[in-house]
């Protein structure tokens, strides 16, 4: 009697996870089925504070070659977005907000499909930001117009993130449509407003 109940009980529990389960899946079905209805009205707002257009996450559309030094462009924005209040990039659309698609970039990629890209690009976040800026990343991909777009989601973080560039800590900030590295009297500036701003918040 007691096994039947405990079988029971663990069945139960299985089935319970199962549905759980599946409405999260459904939920983020939801969620970036949303996204991909927002995505044409987020490009015609064009760049900004909160929204940065790269065509690519490594691939030379002037050279026609996967240049890796373009990824480092790529996090220098993101960390930009993660010292501010945080931002969106879409990669894939170009400085005009046309869609030029991730596709030559998913071609240079070991794994070169969604997965793969989003793997190299991580990468490149914990290697030059560290494991913790990772956290803060929410990385989508879209069709639009028969091509791939990717979009990350950075959310504003909390600590100081440096950019790590060949053993050198750097401060990025965005700072209206562009990212730029603030020397360490500015810096130490715009961290000390910040810290104000979150001992009102608490």
């Amino acid at each position: 009697m007691a096994f039947a109940v405990i079988g029971g009980a663990i069945g139960l529990a299985f089935g319970l996870y199962h549905l759980r389960l599946m409405a999260d899946r459904q939920i983020i079905r939801s969620l970036e089925h949303q996204l991909a209805e927002e995505l044409p009205l987020l490009i015609a707002r064009g760049e900004g504070a909160q929204l940065e257009f790269k065509s690519s996450l490594r691939w030379d559309t002037r050279e026609q070659r996967a240049n890796r030094s373009l990824q480092q462009v790529v996090v220098k924005t993101i960390a930009g977005f993660l010292n501010n209040d945080g931002g969106t990039l879409l990669i894939g659309v170009d400085d005009s907000g046309g869609i030029v698609g991730i596709e030559a970039d998913l071609k240079t990629l070991k794994h070169p499909n969604k997965d793969g890209f989003e793997r190299v690009m991580m990468d490149a976040i914990r290697s030059a930001l560290g494991g913790n800026a990772c956290a803060l990343i929410h990385c989508y991909f879209h069709d639009l117009d028969g091509r791939t777009v990717c979009r990350v989601i950075a959310q504003k973080s909390l600590e100081p993130i440096y950019f790590l560039d060949n053993g050198v800590a750097r401060f990025m900030l965005r700072a209206g449509n562009s990212t730029r590295e603030l020397d360490a009297r500015e810096a130490h500036t715009h961290l000390s407003q910040r810290g104000k701003e979150y001992a009102r918040q608490t």
